[in-house]
């Protein structure tokens, strides 16, 4: 008798409470910015204390981030075939190891080692959290959760870059590793004790090659991931730009402090904040269509407005820290969105849904983390037009594809 594709879940999500739920997204999520926040304000000092080129510091970066993408590519089917709870508690706790392996390092080489293979654990917390959302809600309840639980990324990825610039000057740049060890552990406890599998179909079949090809394909090919997923891919590389390149800009440019930095991003966060609650505020009245229309229109204004400060020539902090509040203003609006959205259609692979969405992103990042790595001339203008670049494709996708195909509620 042949093993049908679906099987159940031993236990449901749907007996943990919606504050719960959220809280646990938040945390998980917030691990993303704890990896890169946290570890910006320590790229100058650790760029001094190795004597490293610029480039070789950018992959301690860029690596997390590309084995943070690929890793996706495999967590994905593995929760949609064995639940969500036994790949999350596995990557909560690689997270750990791998900070603390950071930390611990005597090397640039092996730093880098250490910090992918702390992308690649955070691939599966993040990952999960996407594909819980999609496990317990539908498409439009889907991005209202996922905007709270981004409010909750936004303020841990608020206090990150105020804490590491303290962190920095206080301890060294090792310290901002064991900061993200410490909290990992606290959240790896959380989950393991709160968090119940909230995959109610598990899919037999998801780990097999050729219906593992299927899927992946019939995916990508679908117009409303498309949509969804390109709104992702570019509003997260603008915010991936300013990521990678604004230590170096603001602190070595502009002359800007580093404990005025890290609270320069801090405001970056509240703003992302706001664009959360905006986004809810937004759907009560208007389509995810719209929300992210008029969203668009903020990210390219955004860079626009720092392209131009840097083609004035301008050696203003504000010129170019004002413009990127609007932009994250408005990428709190695209994440919820675009990530809800894009894995909308397939609530039987959102596991894998979710993995291809996170590797479209983190595979663009890496791209520009390369780019930046060789364009960083002591200018403002590698910052300012990779935002505005960014800024045009996140506003083109949002009026042309999302608007064309960006329908869900029939889904």
């Amino acid at each position: 008798m042949p093993v049908s594709p679906l099987t159940s879940a031993p236990a449901s999500g749907a007996t943990m409470s919606p504050a719960l739920v959220v809280l646990l997204l938040g945390l998980l999520l917030g691990l993303q910015p704890l990896a890169t926040d946290l570890y910006l304000p320590a790229l100058p000092a650790l760029q001094a204390g190795f004597s490293a080129p610029v480039a070789q510091v950018q992959l301690t970066l860029t690596a997390l981030l590309l084995a943070f993408g690929c890793s996706q590519l495999l967590w994905g089917p593995l929760s949609d075939r064995w639940g969500r709870r036994p790949v999350l508690l596995t990557g909560v706790a690689g997270y750990v190891i791998g900070a603390l392996g950071c930390a611990a390092v005597d090397s640039m080489g092996a730093l880098i080692g250490w910090r992918a293979l702390q992308g690649a654990a955070l691939g599966a917390c993040v990952m999960c959290a996407r594909a819980v959302v999609r496990d317990l809600y539908g498409p439009v309840q889907g991005a209202q959760a996922m905007s709270r639980a981004l409010s909750g990324l936004g303020m841990i990825a608020f206090l990150a870059p105020v804490s590491g610039s303290l962190l920095v000057e206080l301890l060294g740049w090792r310290s901002t590793m064991v900061a993200q060890a410490l909290l990992g552990a606290v959240v790896l406890l959380f989950a393991a004790l709160r968090f119940q599998e909230s995959l109610p179909q598990r899919n037999a079949q998801a780990l097999q090659p050729l219906a593992l090809a299927r899927n992946w394909a019939r995916i990508v090919r679908h117009p409303t991931f498309q949509a969804y997923n390109l709104l992702t891919i570019f509003s997260y590389a603008g915010l991936f730009t300013n990521l990678a390149a604004s230590s170096f800009t603001y602190i070595e440019v502009l002359g800007m402090e580093r404990s005025h930095y890290g609270l320069m991003m801090g405001a970056n966060a509240l703003f992302y904040i706001g664009g959360t609650v905006l986004c809810r505020r937004m759907l009560r009245r208007w389509s995810v269509q719209r929300c992210v229309a008029w969203a668009g229109l903020a990210s390219a204004l955004a860079g626009l407005a720092m392209l131009a400060s840097a083609l004035a020539g301008l050696q203003s902090v504000w010129a170019y820290a004002l413009p990127f509040l609007l932009f994250q203003l408005a990428h709190g609006v695209h994440m919820p969105c675009g990530q809800s959205n894009a894995i909308s259609p397939f609530p039987q692979s959102a596991g894998t849904a979710s993995a291809v969405n996170g590797f479209g992103m983190m595979l663009v990042a890496f791209a520009m983390g390369h780019w930046l790595g060789l364009h960083l001339d002591g200018s403002t203008m590698a910052l300012s037009a990779g935002v505005a670049f960014w800024g045009a494709c996140t506003a083109l996708t949002a009026w042309l594809l999302v608007r064309r195909f960006g329908q869900t509620s029939h889904l």
